[in-house]
């Protein structure tokens, strides 16, 4: 098969524009004899189709193995496929990650795996001085924000790239890389909690004290929250900084979801979020409303 640089470029540019997520391979180096070449490149799907030319099956294999784990972790990694008796360890003796090919030519093929994901999802409820706040700081670092708010209180927003009204999140693609913060501050505050915690959102946080947390979580339990979902939620939102005022507060909260996407990142596929595993910088506010 013929690389075909243009052709892989079009593939990434229609992915994007679709919105999907995707992995680019790239041939780093060769050695002894192998079909592709250093540069060349390929797109690898979330679903493992692969666009582009880095070599025989034995090549391709390897790949998708990478690019699914990269996906998950939102990491890119170096691999190396060699042939099967030259692979004895995880690890090379550099420290790159080693796949197995039995391709008769012999070669060698180093790869770089990187993933192009859409930016983090946060959704924001509420229109409180807190939830305007980190609305500006999401989009500031990145995220893809929505605020969702009662239809007069969305103009308090400018900043952010997607306005919801209300808190009926059905149209809203809340996945299990989405964080939503429940900033209500006493507004809507139990229906707004209730479609947070029911959403796939890997976390959900709540601005307000301890005690009204716990007297809102056994209030959603006759509303069809499970007990696994409630245990998802954290309260107070945020790291202790000891923050005063919205801004400060906006900010610990944006926080402690860096702190859990990093190390998030750094935990096996499929591990969950517990107390137990929770970043050992994250402390929770005590703050009194």
């Amino acid at each position: 098969m013929k690389y075909d640089a243009e052709q892989v470029m079009r593939r990434i540019t229609a992915l994007r524009d679709q919105g999907e997520e995707f992995c680019v391979a790239t041939v780093v180096r060769t050695e002894h004899a192998t079909s592709a070449k250093a540069g060349a490149k390929a797109v690898i799907t979330r679903d493992g189709e692969i666009e582009g030319f880095l070599g025989g099956s034995c090549v391709q294999g390897a790949v998708k193995e990478a690019a699914a784990a990269v996906l998950a972790e939102g990491a890119p990694r170096l691999i190396r496929v060699k042939p099967n008796d030259q692979v004895l360890e995880q690890l090379d003796v550099d420290g790159v990650e080693l796949h197995k090919s039995s391709c008769p030519s012999g070669g060698t093929v180093d790869l770089f795996v990187e993933p192009m994901q859409l930016a983090p999802h946060l959704v924001i409820c509420g229109a409180s001085p807190v939830a305007v706040a980190l609305a500006g700081l999401g989009v500031s670092m990145g995220y893809r924000v929505t605020a969702a708010a009662m239809a007069e209180d969305l103009k308090r927003f400018n900043e952010t790239d997607q306005l919801h009204t209300g808190f009926d999140f059905t149209s809203l693609a809340i996945d299990a890389g989405a964080y939503v913060v429940v900033a209500t501050q006493g507004k809507r505050d139990r229906e707004a909690l209730t479609a947070a915690l029911a959403s796939d959102a890997r976390y959900v946080a709540f601005v307000g004290s301890r005690r009204k947390s716990e007297i809102l979580l056994a209030q959603v339990g006759g509303q069809g929250v499970m007990a696994a979902d409630k245990a998802k939620l954290s309260a107070p939102a945020g790291l202790d900084i000891n923050a005063i005022g919205p801004e400060e507060i906006a900010l610990s909260i944006l926080g402690e979801i860096v702190s859990i996407r990093r190390q998030n990142a750094k935990r096996p596929v499929g591990t969950k979020r517990t107390s137990a595993n929770r970043p050992s910088s994250t402390l929770i506010i005590r703050r009194v409303e």
